[in-house]
């Protein structure tokens, strides 16, 4: 972690559609240069609350605060400028299927700058070799494989240089091996570029290995249950939903001595 300094604040927020509450009363602390897990079962939220993060739905109550600025507090084009800050990798990849992995990372710099397309070239060449993909520049998301195709969609996530990287389950799919690679790429772009990275996830070998801080979304209570690092809340919490949470199998095992 770079520093202590806090990035991002999930302030009292209330998740609901219509009067059905998802989830009340969250609040914790994201610190600059951290990996933040938002974990949960099934139905947890844990989605719903990355959407009012990243601007996509209002929350019932409370807010989100980054760089101590309050991001519903914005008028539309300040949010619009504040977006563009953020990097996001969905669940799918989310590639566009007719353009090339080359054209899929160009799409945001043609959008919002006036680079030359020499200087596009060189950023998408530079983007997609931090993830592996050097040489795949001119192949369709069709012709590579899953986990290919979500270090794609990260090197597009990346385009923009953005402070903080949200990452939708990114291991949903992937083998385990594939899995574990993707979690070291992500460690090392967070200590390469300096980025926040929030990332929501139920997989325990990526909570364990990537996590500096997380929260445990419960449905049952609709609310967090737990604001910690994973390995300490497994040791430490007698909090007998989270422990089983976080001790499902041999894999939780590892990960928790790794």
């Amino acid at each position: 972690m770079a520093h202590d300094e806090t990035k991002i604040e999930i302030r009292n927020l209330t998740m609901a559609y219509g009067s059905y509450v998802v989830m009340r009363d969250i609040s914790a602390q994201i610190k600059r240069g951290s990996v933040f897990i938002i974990m949960g079962n099934s139905g947890s939220g844990k989605s719903t609350l990355l959407r009012h993060m990243l601007g996509l739905q209002r929350p019932a109550q409370g807010d989100v605060l980054y760089d101590g600025r309050s991001f519903w507090g914005l008028d539309d084009e300040a949010r619009k400028v504040q977006l563009r800050k953020y990097g996001v990798l969905f669940q799918s990849g989310a590639l566009w299927s007719s353009m090339t992995l080359a054209e899929n990372v160009a799409l945001p710099l043609v959008e919002y700058t006036d680079w030359s397309e020499s200087d596009r070239d060189d950023i998408v060449r530079l983007k997609l070799a931090l993830v592996g993909l050097t040489g795949f520049e001119d192949y369709y998301p069709s012709e590579i494989s899953g986990g290919m195709r979500k270090r794609a969609g990260l090197a597009r996530a990346m385009a923009l240089d953005p402070e903080i990287l949200f990452f939708d389950e990114p291991s949903a799919g992937l083998d385990p091996i594939t899995s574990r690679n993707l979690d070291k790429l992500i460690l090392e772009l967070r200590d390469g570029l300096g980025a926040t990275v929030v990332v929501v996830t139920h997989e325990l070998a990526s909570i364990f290995t990537i996590a500096d801080d997380s929260i445990f979304l419960d449905a049952d209570s609709r609310t967090m249950r737990a604001h910690g690092n994973p390995k300490e809340l497994l040791e430490g919490s007698s909090d007998s939903k989270l422990r089983a949470f976080l001790s499902r199998g041999e894999i939780s095992e590892q990960g928790a001595t790794s």
